[in-house]
């Protein structure tokens, strides 16, 4: 074998060995038939739960997540407002760490880069044409999938499936069978096998109360919860009559009192009372009758007693002036 056949023989493996990875890791076009297919939807990813799902090793066919999925998430990080670009930003992270999962095998669609017909319809049409179930928790995507007769696999049916069977708040009939951990604690059983923690109810094994679930833990090793047993209702007080609204009354004892002290401070005061009355007709008439010079004796002591008269300073009324006039002829008769 010559040098030139050896040299062909090589290239002849160099591209053999090229095609084979190319055909392994490039996106494919069509599916493998290893197991069922299950298309991703964008809500999917958006969610990120399914990593948690995948990771714990419920997911044993394949994850094949379509171009035009990708695609949409692009769009919306590029182009949509800010909260929707960090969720599909982060939407494009699940991808990456679905693909980094070893315990699944993951694959890329070649449908597209874009759907004009919408997402939606291209996840349908590709499901019945690879008969695959598609993996959403988009709600209109769930009911017509139903209607098309494809299998869907809902996260939050998943979620749903899983949660605790009573909330905290809720109240049943337990019954309880043994104590606790602390001896104050009594615990039961729910029809599923969940163990439950009442507290402050040992005095109550044996027999079935009312109780009220306080919290639960979930761990890897199992669910458990606890509850608190149920007060008894205390009876109903009577309602009290409604206060009356306004201004206190007056207490008739203080009423009583009052008159006696207003009494006491009429009679304190008897000037104040001569001065209230109304004076007598009488002397308002001698007070406004004219008073009438007097001759003789009589005279010269009124005279000796009034003050000499003095010319009045600035301007006079006319009372002023009569006094000043009967004034000066009493000094003039003296």
């Amino acid at each position: 074998m010559d040098s030139l056949q050896i040299l062909l023989l090589i290239i002849m493996l160099a591209i053999l060995a090229e095609v084979t990875y190319l055909v392994v890791k490039l996106p494919r076009q069509s599916l493998s038939k290893k197991g069922r297919a299950i298309l991703v939807d964008t809500s999917v990813l958006i969610d990120g739960r399914i990593i948690s799902v995948a990771k714990s090793g419920f997911v044993g066919d394949t994850l094949v997540i379509p171009r035009s999925v990708v695609g949409e998430l692009q769009f919306l990080a590029d182009n949509a407002d800010h909260d929707k670009r960090a969720r599909a930003r982060y939407g494009l992270d699940v991808v990456s760490e679905l693909q980094n999962i070893p315990q699944i095998d993951v694959e890329i669609l070649q449908d597209g880069s874009k759907a004009e017909e919408g997402v939606d319809e291209r996840l349908l049409s590709l499901a019945k044409k690879y008969n695959a179930a598609v993996c959403t928790i988009d709600y209109n995507l769930n009911k017509v999938a139903v209607v098309e007769g494809i299998d869907v696999l809902n996260v939050n049916e998943l979620a749903q499936s899983l949660r605790m069977a009573y909330l905290p708040g809720e109240k049943m009939l337990l019954e309880l069978v043994q104590k606790g951990q602390d001896s104050h604690q009594g615990v039961g059983y729910l029809p599923d096998g969940t163990m439950v923690v009442v507290e402050n109810a040992a005095k109550f094994i044996g027999q079935p109360i009312e109780i009220e679930f306080i919290r639960s833990l979930q761990t890897a090793a199992g669910k458990m919860m606890f509850a608190k047993p149920v007060a008894a209702a205390a009876p109903a007080k009577q309602n009290p009559q409604p206060k009356p609204t306004g201004k206190k009354p007056v207490q008739p004892a203080l009423a009583k009192e009052q008159p006696k002290k207003q009494a006491a401070v009429y009679h304190a005061h008897p000037q104040k009372r001569s001065a209230r009355q109304p004076e007598n007709k009488q002397t308002r008439t001698q007070n406004t009758q004219p008073t009438q010079p007097q001759t003789g004796t009589k005279n010269a002591k009124s005279s000796a007693q009034k003050p000499r008269y003095k010319k009045p300073v600035g301007r006079q009324s006319s009372s002023d002036r009569e006094a000043a006039f009967i004034d000066l002829v009493d000094h003039q008769d003296s």
